[in-house]
């Protein structure tokens, strides 16, 4: 599952400390999911969940045999109706399910501030494709606001793998749309009754990466980006690749995605480091949490801010 470290312009705790989040993110996967599994393959443990329970108490680990309204973070306590899926790999399925609210409370909030996230993500089928489909060493700044002079820019999808970064536009329009690179200012989208051009891709994914670099240059990061336009659902048409840019249609998608779900590499402290210099210049939108104002209303204080 890959890692939610930049969701638009909500705080997220990566920003606070890029270097301890991630690897804690997979150890806590890997535990839990080890937990799962002993309880799928031992039904009768089921029946008590005591040692769960014991977990649950923990502030520190997760509960997974909780299902928690994100919108308003009501939690409704399910852990003595649990009814998990017949095969391993629905049960996989269901894991990563259990996972999401995580991510979002990790990606949208710190000890004492959080954001107020629009409910559309939530359910945002791309998003959620993202973050399912790839490995844990993959961090993820899902259209993030940059900070530049002050005024803010929504980059594209940014894909930071330890090899390198991918600057992703997705281009999915309806299914039986076949879609041609047909110069460099416009391409052509066709559905058989009717034809339309649109702005070339590749300009959002120049203006993105010019950000990007600009930022890796600052800080004397050497870190390849790549450009890439994906559509899993449709065809393009293109006579030649753009300079450090792949298109990725239906017929190259599979190909594509191998190449991503077969990368076996830990994270790399220069893809940690790129990711740091990258959300230091993200816009964060927060407000401090009930609690803390009320905190710092009794001390009568300031509290230092997390980064």
């Amino acid at each position: 599952m890959a890692q939610l470290i930049k969701l638009q312009n909500y705080i997220t705790r990566y920003e606070w400390d890029i270097y301890r989040y991630p690897s804690q993110f997979i150890r806590y996967k890997q535990d839990n999911w080890k937990k799962l599994l002993n309880l799928w393959n031992n039904p009768e443990l089921l029946s008590t969940l005591s040692d769960i329970e014991e977990e649950q108490k923990k502030p520190s680990k997760w509960n997974l045999f909780q299902r928690k309204k994100v919108q308003d973070e009501v939690v409704e306590d399910t852990k003595h109706d649990v009814i998990l899926p017949n095969t391993e790999e629905e049960l996989k399925h269901y894991f990563l399910n259990q996972l999401i609210p995580f991510q979002f409370k990790w990606a949208t909030s710190t000890i004492s501030n959080v954001s107020f996230v629009a409910p559309k993500y939530y359910k945002d089928e791309l998003l959620h494709y993202f973050l399912k489909r790839f490995p844990d060493t993959y961090l993820v700044m899902y259209y993030p606001v940059f900070e530049i002079r002050k005024a803010p820019v929504e980059g594209e999808i940014i894909l930071i793998s330890p090899l390198g970064i991918e600057i992703i536009y997705v281009l999915e329009p309806n299914q039986n749309t076949m879609i041609t690179a047909s110069d460099d200012r416009s391409w052509v989208l066709e559905n058989g009754v009717k034809s339309m051009k649109q702005l070339s891709p590749i300009f959002a994914l120049k203006r993105t990466e010019k950000i990007v670099k600009g930022i890796l240059d600052k800080y004397d990061i050497s870190f390849p980006i790549h450009k890439v336009v994906l559509s899993r659902t449709n065809i393009i048409n293109f006579l030649k690749e753009p300079y450090h840019t792949r298109i990725i249609g239906k017929h190259e998608y599979d190909q594509w995605f191998q190449e991503k779900r077969s990368l076996n590499s830990p994270l790399k402290s220069v893809q940690l480091k790129a990711a740091e210099a990258l959300l230091k210049h993200c816009q964060s939108s927060y407000v401090k949490r009930p609690e803390w104002v009320d905190e710092e209303e009794f001390d009568g204080g300031m509290m230092e801010e997390e980064g």
